[in-house]
């Protein structure tokens, strides 16, 4: 059986080979940014976050284990997710919205279509939505987390990130219509 560029990419890395860890960094670094940068907004902070997150997989790169094409990659990423939790709970005064009265009332409403939205739009509105939100909705949407496991994550109650998740949900939901709106009346 021949071994898959990834493989064999994850040997040279496990032998401690300087070039493999360039080629690492040159093919998932842009991947690895996008994944840090939902939940991080400022630029600087997100390289010095990649810059731990690379660092740790130098370090740990002996614990990793190959489970199929893609592994590594999720791995990479469940890093820099775990380096930005960090870097959010040690650097910001993160707290969730507990007092959101001056939210509108969540509203049910179907999932809007966003076939016609551009991705960095859509990453755009996440990426301003409170912090808070924004953390619980990527542990939720991206990282496919349950409530109950983002509560331990963040050290929150089960019943506050549901209800985190559901204002940034509705919020996006704002966002979207906005920019359909935006976007029907420069074409009028």
């Amino acid at each position: 059986m021949e071994l898959s560029k990834e493989q064999i990419l994850i040997n040279r890395l496990l032998s401690k080979e300087e070039t493999a860890w360039k080629e690492l960094f040159e093919a998932y670094s842009g991947n690895l940014t996008y994944v840090c940068s939902r939940y991080i907004i400022e630029r600087e902070d997100v390289h010095d976050v990649l810059q731990n997150s690379f660092i740790k997989m130098f370090r740990s790169i002996d614990a990793f284990e190959y489970r199929g094409n893609g592994s590594l990659r999720a791995w990479m990423s469940r890093i820099v997710v775990n380096e930005s939790l960090k870097y959010i709970k040690q650097n910001s005064d993160f707290k969730l919205i507990i007092n959101d009265s001056e939210l509108p009332d969540i509203v049910e409403e179907e999932e809007p279509n966003l076939e016609e939205i551009p991705q960095a739009a859509i990453m755009k509105m996440i990426r301003s939505l409170p912090e808070g939100y924004r953390t619980v909705f990527n542990l939720f949407v991206f990282e496919d987390k349950s409530h109950k496991e983002i509560a331990e994550i963040l050290g929150i109650a089960e019943n506050s990130s549901a209800s985190q998740f559901h204002r940034a949900k509705a919020m996006l939901v704002q966002k979207i219509k906005e920019y359909k709106m935006s976007k029907t009346a420069q074409y009028e």
